[in-house]
C-alpha cells in the first residue's frame, strides 16, 4: 500500500481521519434558495459575506504577473501559503519581489509543505531569510513521523496588507509558466479576491501558521478594517484532517444535490466516492445536465487510471465527460446552475476530501460565474468527449489494472 500511494503521486499511506459521510446528500433546497447558503455557513463556519471583488486569472501568463504586482505593493504584510515550491525562473522572480518588500520592513510570513518544497534548497532563499521573512515547512518528513506524512498543505494562498488574496490551484513552479500552450505546461484558473472575505482567507492562512510557528498574527496589519471591493457575495473554508475534515465534500456534495438545472465540473483529479457517484446519479435523476473536465494525461499516472474505473455509472447515466487535449489540466473547479461557483485548492478525490490541507472560495454571483462558463466551454472545445462505448472498449488488461487501482481510490 505504500509503494502504491508514493507511485500514485502521494507522499504515502497513513492512517488518516475516518470518512463521515458514506450516504449519498439529499436536500430539498436549490442553490437559489436563501436556506442553501444559510445551510453552508452552518456546515462549513463562516457565512458568506456581500462586497467582494474576484477576479478571474488564466494560466502563469497573467497569474504570476498579478501576484508579483500584488506583493511589490505591500505596505505591511505578506502571508503565503503553498503546496509546491521549486527552484526556477518563477521562484527567482517571486524570491526577487519578497525580498525587496523584506527589506522596505514589510513583515512577510511564509508556510510550504514539507515534500511539495523538497527541491526547494536553503540557498534558494537564503537572501530572503536575512532580510527578516519567516519561513517554515509543513510536516516535513520525519522518521518518528511516518503515520503522520499523509498530512500534507495543498493550500495555495496569499494575502497582502491583509486587504488582497490570491486563491486557485497555481504553485510557485516553472510547469506554470506561459499560457498552456506545451504539453508539460499546466492550465490553471487562480483569482484575485478583494473586500471582507479576505480577512476568512487569511484566518485559514493562521490556522497553518499556528500550528507550525504557535505564534499569533493578529491586529490590522493583517486583518484590515472591511473594505467593500464590489458586489459579490462570498466564502472562504478551510478542510484538513484535523480541523474541518469533511468541510470539502460537504461543500461539494451538498451543492450538487442542490442542483436543480446544471454542473459543470474540472478537476486535474475526479475521483469520485461511491456516495459522490450516487449524490450525482441523483442529480441526473431529476434532469440535471452534468459536464465534466478532466485532463487527458496526468502528472500522476496511476491516479488517472484508477479514477477511470470509477466514471462507469456516470457515464451509463448521461453525465459528459471531456479530456483536455493540449496541456495538462489542473483547475479545481465546480459551477452549479449558472450562479454558485466553487474553486481553490480541493480536488474531487479522497486526498483532498480527508487528508489534504485545503481552502476553497465559493460564490454566490451570475456575473463570475458566466466568465467561468465561457473559459469551461473553451475548454471543451479543447477536448475529446469520452463515453461509455470507450471506456467498454479498453483492453481487459487495461480495465483489469484500472478495476485493481480503483480498490485503494480512497488513498489517492
Amino acid at each position: 500500500m505504500f509503494l502504491l500511494c508514493l507511485l500514485a503521486g502521494g507522499s504515502g499511506c497513513s492512517v488518516t481521519a475516518e470518512k463521515r459521510i458514506h450516504k449519498p446528500i439529499q436536500v430539498d433546497y436549490s442553490v437559489a434558495d436563501p436556506e442553501f447558503a444559510k445551510s453552508l455557513a452552518h456546515l462549513l463556519g463562516p457565512p458568506l459575506v456581500e462586497g467582494n471583488d474576484v477576479l478571474v486569472l488564466l494560466d502563469g501568463d497573467q497569474i504570476f504577473p498579478a501576484m508579483i504586482e500584488a506583493i511589490r505593493g505591500a505596505q505591511r504584510t505578506i502571508t503565503l501559503e503553498q503546496y509546491i515550491w521549486s527552484p526556477g525562473k518563477v521562484s527567482s522572480q517571486f524570491v526577487e519581489a519578497l525580498l525587496e518588500r523584506a527589506r522596505a520592513g514589510v513583515k512577510i510570513h511564509i508556510i510550504v509543505d514539507g515534500i511539495g518544497s523538497m527541491m526547494l534548497g536553503k540557498s534558494d532563499l537564503e537572501p530572503l531569510l536575512q532580510a527578516g521573512a519567516q519561513f517554515v515547512r509543513f510536516n516535513p518528513p520525519r522518521g518518528f513521523r511516518l503515520f503522520k506524512v499523509n498530512h500534507r498543505t495543498h493550500r495555495k494562498l496569499m494575502v497582502v496588507d491583509g486587504k488582497i488574496g490570491f486563491i486557485g490551484g497555481v504553485c510557485i513552479s516553472d510547469e506554470w509558466l506561459g499560457n498552456a500552450d506545451a504539453p508539460n505546461r499546466w492550465r490553471e484558473i487562480h483569482f484575485r479576491v478583494s473586500g471582507p472575505v479576505v480577512a476568512q482567507m487569511q484566518a485559514v492562512f493562521m490556522d497553518n501558521w499556528l500550528e507550525t510557528r504557535s505564534e499569533l498574527l493578529d491586529g490590522t496589519e493583517y486583518f484590515a478594517a472591511p473594505q467593500p471591493g464590489g458586489s459579490i457575495s462570498a466564502q472562504i473554508f478551510k478542510s484538513g484532517p484535523t480541523d474541518g475534515a469533511e468541510n470539502a465534500r460537504l461543500s461539494y456534495l451538498v451543492s450538487i444535490a442542490a442542483a436543480r438545472q446544471n454542473i459543470r465540473l474540472a478537476h486535474a483529479y475526479f475521483v469520485p466516492s461511491d456516495a459522490a457517484i450516487e449524490t450525482l446519479l441523483a442529480s441526473r435523476q431529476r434532469g440535471v445536465r452534468i459536464e465534466i473536465i478532466v485532463p487527458a494525461r496526468t502528472d500522476a499516472k496511476i491516479i488517472g487510471q484508477a479514477s477511470r474505473s470509477r466514471w462507469g455509472k456516470l457515464l451509463e447515466a448521461g453525465v459528459e465527460f471531456y479530456e483536455y487535449q493540449p496541456a495538462l489540466y489542473h483547475p479545481k473547479m465546480m459551477i452549479v446552475d449558472d450562479a454558485w461557483v466553487t474553486v481553490g485548492s480541493v480536488n474531487f478525490d479522497e486526498r483532498s476530501f480527508v487528508m489534504n490541507d485545503e481552502a476553497n472560495l465559493n460564490v454566490a454571483d451570475r456575473s463570475l460565474a458566466s466568465e467561468l462558463i465561457t473559459i469551461f466551454e473553451e475548454d471543451k472545445k479543447r477536448s475529446r468527449r469520452l463515453t461509455a462505448t470507450d471506456l467498454k472498449r479498453r483492453p481487459w488488461l487495461v480495465r483489469c489494472w484500472e478495476g485493481f487501482l480503483g480498490l485503494f481510490h480512497s488513498q489517492l
